[in-house]
């Protein structure tokens, strides 16, 4: 009996080889689906945006090139070397001796020479300081960029939830009408309706069921905006997670947050640098009017072999050091028009500063009061949804005893749909407020 089960075994442990059937322990599960939080897609967004990549190249470029300028302050060392062959040797005439030779035939000439900058009529300390304003401008242009990528991410997320929803309501409406049509249909069998009931209620399912599709189409391109945004594959798998929404009941003062917005803006802080630096522009084409002096030093050897170190007519090295000067004299007026210009430019900047504060103004003030009809017109849907769906099952109730005709019904599924939506846009529409409010004043 044991040599029985034991053939047995065997023969079932080959035949589980040869089919390549796995345990039920190793069975490959399927992956799960990705649960995406606010904070991660903020997070991926602002690591992974092609745009903000591409604003922190731009910021890398202007340290860079502040580096260059900066570098302009110290002392600048270059060398040379030149080879002359002359066809005749030189000479001088001297009476009555003749002929007496100055130089060899050949000649090797070799240079190094270092220049100090010393007085540049505040030309370079200008340019360094500019350059290093330009960084701080680059830097905060990626912050501005960064808040809008924040507040983009956030609406793209809500949008997700509330493309959700839509498709729920659009669900729900065809099965609402399914029943709807199946009634109507039993009605007509029994001669209770005519069939243009019927046909209403056919035409009003074929369109509920086309605007689901429309729900299913949005909700797709609402993801797919949502991965773009965090760089990832258009059609990137992942839920959201479920977030709680709480209409808050205070109000907004506005003089204070005018405040927090003029602080915090990048904009306003953008041209602010950009105010400061077209004062120093202004110093810059200033400086045209004064002289470049630089301390100069010069070590040279000249001789008639290659490294110049042999010269059998004069000394073969020469060290000197000196002072240079560089004054353009005059310009025909091209120095004072430069400096016009330059003050103009600032005047403009000026203006173009209150400008943009007005506008911030405007933005804080109009998305406050986007807040506080998203929080109104909550309430408000919130209410004529139930009143719809009372209305809609006290009239489907009525129809079935035909004290109601289809065409009440099926406006009573409409207005029910109607409601349903408003509410959903309503609610996620706060959101979206609150998010384009937290924009407006500058906040992460």
């Amino acid at each position: 009996m044991r040599a029985r089960l034991t053939i047995l075994t065997i023969i079932l442990l080959a035949g589980s080889l040869l089919s390549g059937s796995k345990p039920a322990a190793t069975a490959e599960r399927p992956p799960q689906t990705r649960l995406l939080t606010l904070e991660t897609a903020i997070s991926e967004t602002l690591a992974n945006h092609p745009l903000r990549q591409a604003a922190l190249e731009q910021q890398l470029a202007a340290k860079a090139a502040h580096t260059a300028v900066t570098a302009e302050l110290l002392p600048r060392l270059s060398t040379s070397y030149y080879y002359f062959r002359l066809h005749d040797q030189p000479y001088f005439r001297i009476n009555p001796v003749g002929k007496v030779p100055y130089s060899d035939k050949d000649v090797n000439i070799w240079s190094i020479q270092a220049v100090q900058p010393l007085f540049t009529g505040l030309r370079l300390t200008t340019r360094s300081k500019m350059a290093g304003l330009e960084l701080e401008g680059k830097k905060l242009a990626r912050e501005q960029l960064s808040l809008d990528l924040v507040k983009n991410t956030k609406l793209a997320y809500y949008q997700i939830f509330l493309a959700q929803k839509h498709l729920l309501v659009a669900r729900k409406t065809v099965s609402d009408l399914k029943l709807h049509e199946s009634d109507t249909l039993a009605l007509y069998k029994q001669g209770i309706v005519a069939y243009n009931d019927l046909l209403q209620a056919r035409v009003a399912l074929a369109q509920a069921r086309r605007l689901e599709q429309g729900a299913k189409r949005d909700l797709e391109i609402s993801r797919a905006r949502l991965n773009l945004l965090m760089n990832h594959d258009i059609e990137a798998d992942f839920e959201v997670e479920k977030i709680k929404i709480e209409i808050g009941d205070g109000g907004h003062d506005l003089k204070p947050l005018f405040t927090e917005a003029l602080s915090r803006r990048p904009e306003i802080k953008h041209l602010e640098i950009k105010l400061e630096e077209a004062g120093m522009a202004v110093t810059l084409a200033r400086g045209e009017f004064y002289p470049t002096v630089s301390l100069v030093g010069t070590y040279q050897q000249v001789g008639d072999n290659f490294g110049g170190g042999h010269n059998s007519y004069m000394n073969s090295d020469t060290t000197a050091v000196g002072i240079m000067a560089d004054w353009t004299i005059f310009e025909w007026g091209k120095t004072r028009a430069r400096t016009r210009a330059q003050q103009h430019r600032q005047q403009a900047l000026k203006k173009q500063l209150e400008a943009v504060a007005n506008r911030i103004r405007l933005e804080v003030k109009t998305a406050v009061s986007d807040l506080k009809l998203a929080r109104v017109n909550t309430r408000t849907a919130e209410a004529a949804v139930d009143q719809a769906e009372e209305n809609y099952r006290m009239t489907n109730l009525q129809y079935q005893q035909q004290m109601a005709n289809s065409t009440t019904l099926l406006d009573a599924a409409t207005f029910l749909e109607r409601s349903r939506n408003n509410y959903y846009d309503s609610l996620y529409g706060y959101l979206m407020a609150r998010a384009e409010l937290e924009r407006a004043l500058g906040r992460r």
